[in-house]
């Protein structure tokens, strides 16, 4: 006998099956990538079976592991992500670089709790094993430092000082977004020009430790 005789034949229930499985998967990411928009990414399987309206069971066959849920809800924000800290790096001015990844990173965020918590809080909430944060952290740093060269940000500023305003920022963002949607964008600015170098300042104090930074993001991510 050979292999075409041999291999079993697509019925109409084989393939219907597969396209309940399709829908299933559609649904569960659909509801997911809502929810954590939301409420972040402490959201369970539960909630997004639920806002599916699927079992809790169906959702862990489809992901048994939420990180995998997670990557496929967060893939293409993160990516919009690293997009803008590229368009960011390409601007002749570090600056200018700066302050646009700031301004659209802050937005981005805002409207998506689960980016913000993959993005600013704990590595292991990085959709793709952390790829796209430190890619994003990556050009941050190199903005700071070009931005210092051409002596537009003040001594001392840190990759870190970044992710704690976009923290702070997105916080006013979360709260006020019901009632003023750019609200945050008013204290975006008045900490942008805290990082600006004049002759006026005084030293920056102490950053936080590394630990300090991890439990400060930990804390704000619902880790």
């Amino acid at each position: 006998m050979d292999s075409a005789t041999s291999e079993r034949p697509d019925t109409g229930v084989g393939r219907a099956t597969r396209r309940d499985a399709q829908r299933n998967h559609d649904l569960i990411v659909r509801a997911a990538r809502e929810l954590f928009a939301l409420r972040g990414l402490t959201v369970g399987l539960n909630d997004v079976a639920h806002h599916a309206g699927l079992g809790v069971a169906t959702v862990y066959r489809h992901f048994p592991d939420k990180s995998d849920l997670v990557k496929a809800a967060l893939e293409t924000p993160a990516r919009e992500m690293v997009d803008v800290a590229e368009e960011a790096d390409a601007l002749q001015r570090g600056w200018d670089g700066l302050a646009l990844l700031l301004r659209r990173g802050a937005d981005l965020l805002a409207a998506n709790l689960g980016l913000r918590d993959a993005a600013l809080g704990p590595e292991h909430y990085s959709p793709d094993g952390g790829v796209a944060r430190r890619a994003f952290e990556t050009r941050l740093a190199r903005l700071i430092d070009r931005a210092r060269v051409d002596g537009d940000v003040r001594e001392g500023v840190t990759v870190q000082d970044v992710v704690m305003i976009l923290w702070m920022v997105t916080e006013v963002a979360r709260h006020s977004a019901e009632v003023g949607p750019t609200v945050h964008r008013r204290y975006l600015q008045l900490l942008c020009d805290g990082l600006r170098a004049c002759p006026t300042q005084g030293e920056l104090p102490a950053p936080p430790t590394d630990l300090q930074f991890a439990e400060v993001s930990r804390s704000w991510a619902g880790a």
